[in-house]
């Protein structure tokens, strides 16, 4: 077996037959990590680079069995005395629980074994290339049947480069079609590395205004700009893809924006269009069950109508746009 197969990647899903991020029928591979801080970000277990407990509340039903092995024993019970747990009241316990105070810094499955009402979970597992592309393969069927393949996404993929490259690397020796959805904020070394083993770049644009783009994801957006710049004028292909907020991006101002920096590169044969993509709060309860707290206040979402505004603007451009609702 080779090293690069045996390259470990920490991951904290492998998603099947997804038909949202990238053509066909295609499995996702989410990494660990991420080096922005995006408000409305629906997979926040993916953020730290390692493991990650969560807990899901309303399935805990403490028994005196559990309670020795539980981690979070302190939140779930009180001792009269070592030998005796008693459950809380739930009105006493604090709401949500922030299980950062009592889950140890990188918990593993075997922390949460004992649980028997699967109210514990662990997020994110290093996984080796071999054993990833031997689930890839279960459906290379599907793959063949519809154009499909592999999407690595996150977290932020190329946030661990040498574990993109490779599981890439694997998947085109193996002839899969590969997708890359990434932010652009990694360095531009990544890019060049990785880019000959990636069929299509699914690539954000949040907001052109780079103080409001640190505003609203950690980060400025001069370096994605740059990346995104090198991904299309060395002849990538390339998708843009725009996360839609009311009264964060949506304005015909920032949208203006965006077209007038992709406008020297609409006819461009590597580029594949516009997808927008509207927020949504699938992601929202997993804050609650991580103990962190939903970073935006209010609702967000945009009406039919404004989607509908955003859409005919950029379509007067001649600009392919997809809007792709989950």
């Amino acid at each position: 077996m080779s090293k690069k197969h045996e390259t470990r990647i920490n991951v904290f899903n492998v998603q099947k037959y997804n038909l949202y991020d990238g053509p066909g029928i295609r499995t996702i591979v989410f990494f660990k990590g991420c080096p922005m801080r995006c408000k409305w970000c629906a997979n926040p277990e993916g953020l730290e680079f390692g493991t990650n407990m969560m807990y899901k509340e309303t399935l805990c039903k403490p028994y005196n069995s559990c309670a020795a092995t539980c981690p979070l024993g302190k939140v779930c019970f009180k001792y009269k005395n070592e030998n005796n747990p008693v459950p809380y009241e739930y009105s006493d316990v604090e709401h949500p629980i922030d299980i950062r105070k009592y889950a140890k810094k990188l918990p593993t499955k075997e922390d949460i074994k004992g649980c028997p009402e699967g109210a514990l979970a662990v997020a994110g597992e290093a996984k080796t290339i071999s054993e990833l592309m031997a689930i890839i393969h279960e459906d290379d069927a599907f793959y063949d049947m519809s154009g499909g393949g592999v999407t690595l996404s996150g977290g932020e993929c190329l946030a661990q480069p040498e574990g993109a490259l490779a599981l890439l690397q694997a998947c085109k020796q193996d002839g899969i079609n590969t997708a890359v959805e990434t932010a652009g904020h990694v360095p531009n070394k990544v890019f060049q590395a990785v880019a000959p083993y990636v069929d299509l770049f699914l690539f954000d644009m949040k907001h052109m205004d780079s103080k409001k783009h640190n505003e609203w994801t950690g980060v400025g957006n001069e370096r994605i700009l740059t990346n995104l710049r090198y991904v299309i004028e060395s002849g990538y292909n390339i998708k843009i893809r725009m996360p839609m907020l009311k009264g964060i991006n949506d304005s015909e101002e920032e949208i203006r924006a965006i077209v007038e920096f992709l406008l020297p590169y609409k006819d461009y044969s590597n580029f594949d269009g516009i997808d927008l993509l509207p927020y949504h709060k699938l992601g929202v309860n997993k804050y609650q069950q991580l103990g962190m707290e939903y970073p935006i206040e209010g609702d967000p979402s945009l009406s039919q109508y404004d989607l509908d505004r955003i859409e005919s603007y950029i379509l007067s451009y001649d600009f392919p746009v997809t809007v792709v609702k989950h």
